[in-house]
């Protein structure tokens, strides 16, 4: 995980682009429209996906701009109805002005100078692979799966129910991390316990980011995508399927199962209302 940026209030609506180097793609249920938002100059276009306005520099390509919208779209309406699965994590991300930008370059996110207020997550143009989905889930894993949830759990669950999903020492997430870290650690340990199964040892990564990546590898676990990538991953996590997840993390498990917090329970594909 990238660090996740606070910057400002940007408006989410916007127009079909008259700018003839603009192509609205081809995606059936998602427009790619001219961006002119205050503080996101530098991205040439955007999409926006109930509300939330997924930001693209200019070489990002477009079929990647529109994979990461229906990415986004199925994790916030996991049964493909039309509407929110959950609409009081939509309503704080809303609040919280959630949105997320597209890169070519790292090098391009050094240039963004939006007011204040906004949570943004970045994905890369090249770390989103749809294909990964058709070519039954092997080779260059699919990052939009994860930068997309990110956004979501930092800026919608975390706000919604602070005493459970928020991200600082207490809550029911950080507390089921740290018994899979094998204690609660602040700064990352010169080595973890035998006992866990979750060591992430970024160092810029401190507590909060600890806990949103902690709950991105228990659902994506619990949801299939990481069944394939015990080797490139076990370093990091180790409870990679949801039979693992659900016989040694149970108190994680338990949260993202719960009817009352609404998680997507299928994976998302990048078909939205395909």
């Amino acid at each position: 995980m990238r660090v996740i940026l606070s910057l400002l209030f940007f408006s989410c609506f916007g127009f079909v682009s008259c700018n003839k180097d603009i192509s609205p793609g081809d995606d059936p249920n998602f427009i790619i429209i001219e961006n002119n938002d205050d503080g996101f100059s530098g991205f040439n276009r955007k999409v926006v996906v109930f509300q939330i306005p997924i930001y693209a520099k200019k070489k990002v390509e477009d079929s990647r701009l529109l994979h990461a919208a229906n990415i986004m779209a199925q994790y916030l309406d996991n049964d493909e109805d039309g509407e929110v699965d959950n609409s009081l994590v939509h309503d704080l991300m809303l609040d919280n002005n959630a949105c997320m930008v597209m890169w070519n370059n790292m090098s391009d996110l050094m240039f963004m100078s939006p007011p204040d207020n906004v949570l943004v997550q970045d994905l890369g143009n090249d770390e989103t692979i749809a294909e990964w989905h058709t070519n039954g889930m092997t080779g260059r894993f699919d990052a939009a799966l994860e930068e997309v949830l990110h956004i979501i759990t930092h800026a919608g669950y975390a706000y919604a129910y602070p005493e459970v999903f928020g991200e600082e020492k207490g809550t029911e997430l950080c507390n089921a991390m740290d018994i899979a870290r094998g204690g609660q650690f602040v700064d990352i340990p010169e080595e973890y316990p035998k006992q866990a199964w979750y060591h992430y040892d970024d160092a810029t990564c401190e507590y909060n980011c600890m806990a949103t990546e902690y709950i991105y590898w228990a659902l994506t676990s619990l949801l299939g995508a990481q069944s394939n990538r015990s080797d490139e991953i076990n370093h990091e996590w180790e409870l990679h399927t949801p039979e693992l997840l659900k016989e040694h993390d149970t108190a994680i498990h338990e949260l993202l199962i719960s009817e009352e917090y609404k998680f997507p329970s299928v994976l998302p594909d990048g078909t939205y209302l395909h």
